[in-house]
């Protein structure tokens, strides 16, 4: 029998086996320093071996007997044998006996050569409940309805200013997504017309019927690939550019010349513009240029461009007020304090 006192056991685990246990007990009466049992049921598992790394322990209670422990799990000899690296883990669980309470406790991973390895510790995105969200922007909601409601006019027009600013940097971060990489110009030689071949042209194209409209979406794809379409059965096509702002005719002009490789024959004053295809022209096997918007996303860009004016234009509007409620205020304080100047000096003059 051993000697009565705590017991410390080291236990390996293993990986898709039946690796069994290990455990140490020292019994101080006996000379022997210490005895390694091993329950090794598929020893067919194994292929390349390693030594057991040994742990020192205590001498456990005196109901543990060693002998049925050594019939069991056979001869000390056994432990001496070499383990798998394959199917062991480097954690290990300690068996503590104190005061007659058996508790396991899992020590820290260890990696191959027996020092415990340092975990890293993850910041874990705290969710919030349904309830939190909504009581969240409950006090955002009265907060905002609180500076609206405010008695001071300087309030409500510098959240409204500070609000607006903060779409107008939204959309300009939105209208970046639509930019699109000019591609690099082919090399072509533009044709020179002369004045009559200009006024023949110009002539010719007014009395067709032929065009090809410039909306709200701008320049895109689709309007250069009809323009090629026309191209193919008339030498002149019209475009309309409708709505379009003052100035703006020009830039479609050059943007459409680049495009397209045709020749501006005239700009007139209804936001027409009429192209010439050429004396060479031959069409091209990719109509609609790569470097285009296609039609939804050119809709989706105008519809950030109009939001971006009309937000600039309120914008300015509130910075017009607030100069105005600032000039009052000078102004009536300045007043007020003359007011009151004047008071003091009729007392003084009085007295």
């Amino acid at each position: 029998m051993l000697s009565k006192a705590s017991t410390r056991g080291i236990i390996r685990l293993k990986r898709n086996s039946s690796f069994g246990l290990c455990c140490v007990f020292r019994d101080e009466p006996v000379k022997a320093s210490a005895f390694h049992y091993i329950n090794h049921a598929h020893w067919s598992n194994y292929g390349s071996l390693r030594p057991f790394i040994k742990a020192q322990c205590i001498s456990p209670p005196c109901c543990f007997s060693s002998t049925p422990i050594l019939d069991s799990f056979g001869s000390s000899s056994v432990c001496r044998e070499w383990l798998h690296v394959r199917y062991m883990s480097y954690a290990s669980i300690e068996l503590k006996t104190e005061n007659d309470v058996v508790r396991f406790s899992v020590s820290k991973q260890r990696d191959k050569s027996g020092l415990p390895t340092q975990v890293k510790k993850g910041t874990k995105r705290v969710k919030m409940s349904k309830k939190a969200k909504v009581n969240e922007l409950r006090f955002y909601r009265l907060k905002a309805k609180k500076k609206m409601n405010s008695p001071n006019p300087e309030v409500r027009i510098r959240y409204k200013l500070e609000k607006a600013k903060r779409k107008e940097t939204w959309l300009i971060e939105k209208l970046r997504k639509f930019e699109v990489a000019k591609a690099p110009a082919d090399a072509y030689d533009p044709e020179i017309l002369t004045e009559e071949e200009k006024h023949y042209l110009k002539r010719i194209g007014e009395k067709k019927k032929n065009y090809v409209a410039v909306g709200r979406r701008g320049v895109f794809g689709g309007v250069v690939l009809n323009m090629h379409l026309h191209w193919k059965k008339h030498e002149t096509v019209k475009v309309f550019c409708k709505p379009c702002k003052p100035g703006k005719i020009h830039e479609y002009a050059e943007e459409l010349a680049r495009l397209s490789k045709g020749i501006v024959i005239d700009i007139k004053h209804n936001n027409t513009i009429l192209f010439y295809r050429g004396k060479n022209y031959v069409q091209p096997e990719i109509m609609s240029p790569p470097d285009t918007l296609p039609k939804d996303k050119a809709l989706e860009k105008y519809r950030y461009e109009q939001s971006l004016e009309h937000t600039s234009e309120f914008i300015e509007k509130l910075e017009r007020e607030l100069e105005e409620y600032q000039r009052h205020v000078a102004k009536y304080k300045e007043r007020k304090e003359h007011e009151q100047h004047d008071l003091k000096t009729a007392i003084s003059d009085f007295g």
